[in-house]
């Protein structure tokens, strides 16, 4: 009896909420799909080449049949079956899905690579050859170009160390003959995830196991376990001066690194390592006190001059100054005038800064050391008397003059 009501209420109330029923059935997963959604569709037909699965709306989806079929060729569904589908492909109107779990990380197959394209998935592949700009790449019987930009983070300068090895690529240009490859983004990517798992698991002062992947002047890069890339500066690989960095390390070695400060810069990280840090005997100048007191005497390696005086080193990380106005009144001055880098030379310790960390040396014979004096009062004369001949007549005129 409702139906014939005069203001037609009950009339109404059915015409919105059928209204209501048919705009949500258009607000459905395939409204508006774009490559990578994924859904779960209803089988509407299987063909022998290519079948279709419903999205919600009056646009269906096409999937290949073979995508419905086990190793055996069997199909594995049948019409009216729902399953769970991704977009891999939206083109002059038509939906192309395909099974959710039959794409995998890296395409397994030759016709999985248009695939593999549109969803911007890796492709394993195989460097084969170095050519003008870049690298031949072969990937599922078929050849790629990689740009010379695009095989690495940081291109080595040698090919070889590509050529004949395989590796993870993104496809970047499809074409009929022409296919164009990037390892870099592939590598950008895992960095990226790397990263934001680094920041939250990390901090300075942990240490942390990596291997040295490329050698440059100012100190060693060095990939860490989480696939995040860091540097070791040149005054970091170790305690002593390094000249070169390839003294100290080589491309390939595992090496123990302390992680030193982690800064954002844009979208990067910016991660600073220490290797001397790493190792097992610690600061050497920590045992500087004990080791080095002043007025020890120790034969030590001249690491360079300078126009005011020596650099000595006396053991890995420990090096001390010897200033000019040092030696330059010694009987025999001419001696350390004449010192060329890695000589060794007999110098006494004269000063210790710990907190600088700053040796001071001085030719053994310097008569105007207090400290050497009381040293040698406490057993040193006897050596010293040993190793300079003329110093005891030294000490008489001195005490003379007095």
């Amino acid at each position: 009896m409702k139906k014939t009501d005069l203001f037609g209420d009950e009339v109404v109330s059915r015409t919105e909420e059928d209204f209501r029923t048919l705009f949500e059935s258009t607000e459905g997963p395939g409204r508006d799909l774009k490559v990578g959604d994924s859904f779960e569709g209803e089988i509407l037909s299987i063909g022998k080449e290519e079948s279709f699965v419903s999205t919600g709306t009056s646009d269906d989806a096409q999937i290949p049949t073979l995508d419905l079929k086990d190793k055996d060729g069997a199909l594995l569904y049948k019409v009216g079956d729902k399953l769970k589908v991704r977009v891999v492909r939206t083109r002059d109107g038509e939906i192309l899905v395909k099974r959710s779990d039959s794409i995998s990380s890296g395409a397994d197959d030759v016709d999985s690579l248009e695939d593999a394209f549109d969803l911007e998935l890796p492709v394993k592949g195989k460097v084969t050859e170095a050519v003008k700009g870049g690298f031949r790449v072969e990937m599922h019987g078929k050849k790629a170009f990689c740009p010379f930009s695009q095989i690495d983070l940081r291109a080595s300068a040698d090919p070889n160390d590509y050529i004949g090895k395989s590796f993870e690529f993104i496809i970047t240009q499809m074409e009929t003959r022409n296919l164009v490859v990037s390892r870099r983004k592939v590598l950008e990517l895992q960095r990226a995830e790397g990263e934001g798992t680094f920041m939250l698991a990390r901090k300075p002062g942990d240490k942390l196991q990596g291997t040295i992947t490329k050698i440059e002047k100012f100190g060693a890069f060095c990939r860490l376990e989480d696939g995040v890339e860091g540097l070791i500066p040149i005054s970091e690989l170790a305690w002593g001066r390094v000249s070169d960095p390839h003294e100290v390390v080589r491309v390939g070695q595992s090496v123990s690194v302390v992680l030193m400060r982690v800064t954002e810069e844009g979208d990067r990280l910016r991660v600073s390592l220490s290797l001397k840090q790493g190792g097992d005997e610690g600061d050497p100048w920590m045992k500087v006190p004990q080791t080095y007191p002043v007025g020890t005497i120790i034969e030590g390696t001249v690491e360079r001059k300078e126009a005011y005086g020596l650099f000595v080193n006396l053991a890995p990380g420990i090096t001390g100054l010897m200033p000019r106005s040092k030696w330059r009144d010694v009987v025999d001055g001419s001696q350390y005038e004449n010192k060329k880098k890695g000589e060794r030379l007999k110098v006494m310790i004269s000063e210790v800064n710990f907190e600088e960390k700053r040796l001071t040396l001085s030719p053994p014979a310097d008569i105007d050391d207090g400290a050497w004096r009381a040293h040698a009062g406490a057993g040193g004369a006897s050596s010293a008397k040993k190793g300079f001949g003329t110093l005891g007549d030294m000490l008489q005129n001195v005490s003379k003059k007095k």
